[in-house]
């Protein structure tokens, strides 16, 4: 199977659908997209004290659809973002590589309190390296969609004040590679490895937008799933941004990611940057 299908059918299912229904209702649909684009450079020559060149820069595209109607209150949001470093004289390496798309019907059936239906995609861009300095040698751990994760949940939302939503609900979640490095083998398996793995299991994913100025806004993401079949381990995933505008284009960006997924590590991963660079709102 090739994996990359999946990927462009939910493009198609989340987004291509929302299109056309805009098409129908376009006063509807409500759209935002920001482009952002930090670039770092640092050049020594006959430099005394020593240092190493550098240039690092990340581009990222953050945007989302709504369409909140009497009935039903449907979200389409989509996160993409790509960045690499090079050092003096390793190369380039890869610091960000993100592709995270989520689609979310909600039936407005009571005051805070809703039935809601849901799908989340989150891959990668490029390949992936695990880097040895000392030995001056790299190994290949991930590809370009490869591994990729999809959840469906169907469930009831609770959303008491504009600023925090939240949800829980029974999901699947579906864990695609090319079974060349494991993220959905089997450990029970020793003779084969697998390239999917399919799990039930309860998800809960909650949603924080607070303005603290009129320039600054802070959000942040909590997603759970723990396994119906080991409910104890709970893969967990955090996502949290502290931006302000300093003026209509430079914007100032810090955020903080954790993933907690025993199936590829043991130990919580933690990621932390701290940006400056052009900001732009196309809608």
């Amino acid at each position: 199977m090739n994996h990359r299908i999946v990927f462009f059918a939910f493009i198609i299912f989340s987004f291509a659908s929302a299109q056309t229904d805009s098409a129908a209702a376009p006063s509807d649909w409500k759209h935002t997209l920001i482009a952002g684009l930090t670039v770092t450079q640092v050049s020594y020559t006959d430099w005394a004290q020593g240092g190493e060149n550098s240039l690092a820069y990340t581009l990222s595209i953050d945007g989302k659809s709504v369409q909140d109607v009497t009935v039903t209150s449907w979200s389409n949001s989509y996160k993409l973002a790509y960045g690499q470093t090079r050092l003096g004289s390793k190369g380039l390496r890869k610091t960000e590589d993100k592709i995270e798309l989520e689609s979310v019907l909600t039936y407005k059936v009571g005051t805070y309190i809703n039935p809601y239906a849901s799908a989340t995609f989150k891959s990668q861009f490029d390949d992936g390296f695990k880097y040895n300095d000392a030995a001056n040698t790299k190994s290949k751990i991930s590809s370009a969609l490869d591994p990729m994760y999809l959840t469906q949940a169907v469930g009831v939302g609770y959303q008491p004040i504009t600023q925090l939503k939240t949800r829980l609900g029974a999901a699947l979640r579906e864990v695609l590679d090319d079974g060349k490095y494991g993220y959905a083998d089997d450990a029970k398996t020793a003779t084969t490895v697998e390239d999917s793995k399919v799990e039930g299991g309860l998800e809960s994913v909650t949603d924080v937008e607070i303005k603290i100025e009129e320039n600054t806004l802070f959000t942040a993401k909590l997603e759970m799933f723990a396994p119906f079949n080991n409910i104890d381990v709970v893969v967990v995933r955090s996502d949290n941004t502290l931006s302000s505008k300093l003026n209509k284009y430079i914007a100032v960006v810090f955020n903080v990611q954790l993933i907690n997924d025993r199936s590829v590590s043991a130990r919580t991963q933690i990621k932390e940057g701290l940006a400056l660079g052009l900001s732009y709102t196309f809608l």
